[in-house]
């Protein structure tokens, strides 16, 4: 597993499952927008960042609506991408992501959302891929409207 490279313009971008799902799905209102942003950050060789929970939970959610097959292309897509950091989230990735819920308990917000959170402020990422508000309220950048 590689790490973001700490020099890269505005830093490494977090990709949320929302994003992959805009990016992989042309019918879906977000595509254009969400497809443009993945297309200029990897032309501007910008580190992507995932974590292993938004990887399944895009993979049940293409499986679900799609099928079989097209949640396996997106497995292999963004895993196989060499633009992807895929993060396993860690015990102390866990911790941070329970008090991140405690902290923000009068929002719906999950623990795949709250792990993300800890993961991003543990490797300093600020901005995000994804059209997910809860990141925009645990004070992170959204770069598709």
């Amino acid at each position: 597993m590689r790490r973001p490279r700490a020099r890269e313009p505005g830093g490494p971008v977090f990709v949320d499952s929302s994003g992959w799902l805009a990016i992989l799905s042309a019918s879906d209102r977000h595509h254009v927008s969400a497809d443009a942003a993945l297309r200029r950050l990897v032309a501007d060789r910008v580190r992507l960042v995932t974590s292993s929970l938004l990887l399944a939970e895009t993979h049940r959610l293409v499986l679900h609506r799609v099928g079989i097959a097209a949640a396996r292309s997106a497995l292999d897509r963004i895993g196989g991408s060499g633009h992807v950091d895929l993060i396993f989230p860690t015990r102390e990735h866990h911790a941070a992501a329970l008090d991140w819920l405690a902290k923000l308990d009068d929002q719906a917000i999950t623990y795949a959302d709250a792990t993300s959170f800890a993961i991003m402020r543990s490797l300093r990422i600020v901005r995000v891929l994804g059209l997910d508000r809860d990141f925009a309220t645990a004070g992170f950048e959204l770069i598709v409207r």
